[in-house]
């Protein structure tokens, strides 16, 4: 059976493939040309931007089996503007459009323990609930699994409580350090993923995965130091916001702000397994958190740190900008799309115009008259509720066979995504970043208002 694993060059990837070599025919897909080592030398590596649907179905290609392990806290360009959430969305959305065309059987999830309170979940959990909702609504059988805190030398959260108790022989204790937590061993978690495979009974679950302990960040990492035969003292203080939190912990561990600041944010709410949607595995026993600990520190070295905090980096001056915007009822992402070329001439500062010919659209400035953007329309991976158009050069934009242009329904058709993807453009970098990166934010801005109008007309096909 072919499984492909989305995320199988990072934490949990790597160890799922390891686990699944020889069992199994294993796809692992990677953003970047990747040189492994023979102990992967059994999976077939595909090169795949989940942000390109067309990557997406290209690398699902004859895959029975898909487990998703992505999440996009990280930067995926040199410059990307919009939340992790709508990058999360898009992604995850690509993934299912692209299992869909390829009948895989079966996906499944990893994603976060949502707490009791959802209703003030943390943008990073909100996030993980509407990636679900993606999966569960769909005609492909879907496990979701659920866990916090998942204990292994290579992961990032584990690395950073490491570092931490390493550097600081006295650690400052915000309130977020006393949150109740169920932290879950690397093991269990590569048990769980092959028990789903392997089980149809749970097609459309949603399981939570956790150890038999329940404790706060602050009692791990005591725990830790005591692991690693080190004398720590912690000193609890309630006047540490989130935000002084998080600088703190980025200056010890060095460790990125796209990282930290969700990850500390979402500790706010007790992380607990429900009982009711534990997953039973017939003879096998969850491990406790001291031999998970133990587990993890035998294998951790400070230099595998930069591979859980390594950012994303493209020299080649690629922007991606996702904006999700209101869909107004009854309409679809074609409607959107044909708003937006009918808005962007008569909005203020009317020094632009825009002009259709056939499957070309052109953005122009006025006084004098220069094509600033020049699109072209893809009726081929278009279909009313995902309209594509390719960028294909302007006084603006360097010619790139992969930039685009896209509107996309999401969330049952509840919003849309405005989304710009691998655009490539002609002004010097740090002169784009202060002007045609802040314009074009703006005038997205502006565009969501207009949609969230009451009376906005839905446009007519001309």
């Amino acid at each position: 059976m072919r499984v492909a694993i989305a995320g199988a060059s990072g934490f949990i990837g790597k160890a799922l493939v390891a686990n699944l070599k020889g069992s199994y025919s294993i796809v692992g897909l990677s953003r970047s040309q990747h040189t492994h080592s023979e102990e992967h030398s059994s999976c077939e590596w595909r090169n795949c931007d989940l942000f390109s649907l067309l990557d997406a179905e290209k690398a699902l290609e004859g895959a029975e089996i898909a487990v998703y392990l992505v999440h996009s806290m990280q930067p995926s360009a040199h410059l990307s503007q919009g939340s992790f959430e709508d990058f999360d969305l898009i992604v995850a959305d690509n993934f299912l459009r692209a299992a869909q065309k390829n009948k895989v059987k079966k996906i499944i999830y990893v994603g976060g323990l949502i707490p009791d309170d959802s209703n003030n979940l943390s943008a990073h959990l909100q996030s993980r609930r509407e990636v679900e909702s993606v999966f569960l609504t769909s005609d492909i059988p879907t496990t979701i699994l659920r866990a916090a805190l998942i204990i292994g030398s290579n992961g990032s959260s584990f690395q950073i409580m490491t570092r931490l108790v390493q550097r600081l022989p006295v650690m400052i204790c915000p309130q977020w350090t006393s949150t109740a937590s169920q932290p879950v061993a690397l093991d269990d978690v590569l048990k769980s993923i092959r028990y789903c495979m392997e089980n149809p009974a749970t097609d459309n679950k949603i399981y939570d995965l956790g150890g038999p302990n329940v404790l706060s960040y602050s009692e791990m990492m005591l725990r830790v130091a005591d692991l690693m035969g080190l004398r720590r003292t912690l000193w609890k203080v309630p006047f540490l916001t989130p935000h002084l939190s998080a600088l703190w912990v980025r200056l010890v561990t060095s460790a990125p702000k796209n990282l930290i600041n969700p990850l500390i944010e979402s500790l706010r709410n007790p992380l607990l397994v429900r009982e009711d949607h534990r997953l039973e595995i017939p003879g096998h026993q969850f491990m406790g958190i001291g031999e998970a600990l133990k587990l993890a520190i035998e294998n951790y070295s400070d230099a595998k740190r930069p591979h859980a905090f390594q950012a994303a980096r493209d020299a080649k001056h690629e922007v991606r900008s996702v904006q999700r915007i209101p869909l107004p009822p009854g309409w679809t992402a074609r409607d959107v799309a044909l708003e937006y070329m009918a808005y962007l001439p008569v909005m203020r500062p009317r020094v632009m115009k825009v002009e259709v010919k056939d499957r070309w659209v052109y953005f122009c400035n006025r006084f004098p008259y220069i094509r600033l953007l020049v699109l072209e329309y893809s009726p081929d991976r278009s279909w009313g509720h995902r309209e594509l158009f390719y960028v294909r050069g302007g006084l603006f934009s360097k010619k790139s066979g992969r930039g685009r242009l896209e509107f996309r329904e999401v969330l049952g058709g509840t919003a849309c995504l405005a989304a710009i993807h691998d655009f490539r453009p002609r002004l010097p970098w740090y002169f784009y970043k202060v002007t045609q990166a802040y314009v074009h934010l703006w005038v997205m801005k502006q565009f969501a208002r207009h949609l969230a109008r009451p009376l906005v007309q839905k446009p007519k096909l001309g």
